[in-house]
């Protein structure tokens, strides 16, 4: 009644599919975590460990890219979505840091749903910056901060996003809700 040599393929795909899951599981904790300490070292303001640390994380990233080219449908993993997509975050936070602004990550085959997941998140760690640069009397930089997030928020309304991406641009518009509290507040200081 069963196709052996079809279950006997079919076994042998899943098999080889969950070998490659796993691999894909393990590397993406890897980018995460290296991700999400070159975020921790820039708000530490130590940008060579940040660079360091996104480098490591690029490695990785190439490395996986490689492995899920050679086996279909590895790239819809969310371990692996979720690693990219902080690894955009810490390199627009880096780009951010280090230039003033924000582009493309280059060298990387990045989706769309990454960059704007990434845009997003990256608002937060801008709101951060800007309570720290608040705390160190930095005022004209927390003001650049607040534009950042102001375009950022700005560009991802245009768009119509739906999913897991609404409830991201709905926490950019609340990061900029809270930069609009911060730069109140500092002028509420200046007055006094």
């Amino acid at each position: 009644m069963i196709d052996k040599k079809l279950f006997t393929k079919l076994q042998k795909d899943y098999e080889s599919y969950d070998i490659g899951r796993r691999i894909i599981i393990k590397h993406s904790n890897d980018i995460l975590k290296l991700s999400k300490q070159a975020i921790f070292a820039l708000h530490r303001e130590n940008i060579e460990d940040s660079k360091k640390k996104l480098d490591e994380a690029g490695k990785e990233l190439k490395y996986l890219e490689e492995k899920i080219s050679q086996e279909k449908g590895l790239d819809r993993e969310g371990s692996y979505l979720a690693a990219v997509e902080e690894f955009v975050e810490a390199n627009l936070f880096y780009q951010f840091i280090t230039t003033g602004k924000v582009g493309e990550i280059k060298g990387f085959n990045i989706g769309t749903n990454s960059y704007l997941g990434g845009y997003s998140d990256l608002t937060g760690e801008i709101v951060r910056r800007a309570v720290f640069l608040a705390t160190n009397r930095k005022y004209k930089e927390v003001a650049k901060c607040r534009q950042a997030i102001e375009e950022i928020v700005g560009q991802l309304i245009l768009l119509n996003l739906g999913g897991y991406l609404r409830t991201k641009f709905d926490q950019s518009k609340n990061s900029l809700r809270k930069i609009e509290d911060i730069m109140y507040d500092l002028e509420l200081k200046r007055k006094k």
